[in-house]
């Protein structure tokens, strides 16, 4: 007798996705913190960059992906400077000026500017159930920052708080750019092109990086590797699959699960046990997650002919877009043949 692996299906990908995104750039904001002691925040980025590049260009030629599609050139094009290039210098320069737990908090307001630019520019909705689960997500990063804090006065600078918001502002301006261009090309094309553009757009710390790679111990290069080869080459392209497939605002709402995971990160791999406080935002921060992400499922009600009786057969109304083709939009005919071509690498 043989047995015959059945698929995955989708949603059980999508969530697989978004998981391992957030779980690895969790684990970003402590390897950072480790790398950035021995580079300067361009020569980090580039070394990061640079490392994922080589990862996604072997992913391409394993996939045979080509080039992608003329339209998808100008979001990868401004993802790729603003957001992998622009946040990543900003995070890792950031990250050297103030502590990490504000750090964190302030780059959690990228999912707020991510949904308004969605609802602005995509015309996405944005339900109360998701405005009232990042507003407890908010909350809950807002007390993580806070206990996570070291309290001293000369440990927060005007212009630390200004890149961390600068980052946030990439962050959330990448993904928007990202969203159209997915409708062209695959994840997995949007990713790589986008960080070889970033890779270009920070050529000019080459000499930066040269320099201090001969001085630097082998952790920090190893933590720069890792930036780059896991939060980036992998996890950007886990989150551009899912970005094809769900609201930019919904997924983004997902990232404020990140701050709960560095406190939990911390606690069993650097043996930091968390203040209660902290733990209540990080739970504060989950339980935001899960109310943004909740949808009621509403059960389908047979339609029959109008007053059928007890006898009458009863049919089941189809969906308006199964009798008017015409009426899909071409992003989405385009999202559904990049879902059933494109599946996660990893």
């Amino acid at each position: 007798m043989t047995f015959r692996s059945r698929p995955l299906p989708p949603g059980v990908l999508t969530v697989g996705a978004v998981s391992f995104t957030v779980f690895a750039w969790a684990s970003a904001f402590v390897s950072i913190r480790s790398a950035g002691a021995a580079y300067s925040p361009g020569a980090l980025a580039l070394g990061r960059l640079l490392a994922a590049s080589v990862v996604l260009a072997v992913l391409l030629l394993v996939r045979r992906q080509g080039l992608p599609p003329r339209e998808a050139r100008r979001g990868i094009l401004l993802s790729g400077v603003v957001w992998f290039c622009g946040y990543t210098v900003a995070l890792n320069w950031g990250e050297r000026l103030v502590d990490a737990g504000t750090a964190s908090l302030l780059v959690n307001t990228g999912p707020i500017l991510m949904a308004l630019l969605a609802a602005r520019l995509l015309g996405e909705a944005l339900p109360p159930r998701l405005l009232a689960g990042m507003g407890v997500s908010f909350a809950g990063a807002v007390v993580v920052g806070l206990s996570m804090s070291s309290g001293d006065g000369g440990s927060t600078s005007v212009l630390g708080v200004v890149l961390c918001l600068l980052a946030a502002v990439a962050y959330a301006t990448g993904v928007i750019s990202q969203k159209p261009a997915l409708s062209y090309g695959t994840p997995l094309q949007i990713t790589a092109y986008s960080c070889l553009t970033g890779t270009v757009a920070c050529l000019p710390f080459a000499g930066q990086l040269l320099s201090e790679l001969p001085k630097a111990p082998a952790s920090a290069t190893l933590n720069m590797v890792y930036l780059g080869v896991v939060p980036t080459a992998l996890a950007f392209t886990t989150w551009t699959y899912a970005l094809a497939r769900m609201p930019a605002g919904k997924l983004g709402a997902t990232t404020y699960a990140v701050p709960a995971i560095v406190v939990l990160l911390s606690w069993a791999l650097l043996g930091e046990v968390p203040a209660w406080l902290t733990l209540l935002g990080g739970v504060l921060c989950l339980a935001g997650v899960a109310v943004s992400r909740y949808a009621p499922r509403t059960p389908r009600t047979p339609v029959g002919d109008g007053g059928a009786g007890a006898g009458s057969p009863v049919t089941e109304s189809p969906s308006p877009a199964h009798h008017s083709p015409a009426h899909t939009s071409p992003s989405r005919t385009s999202l559904s043949h990049t879902a059933s071509h494109e599946r996660h690498p990893s």
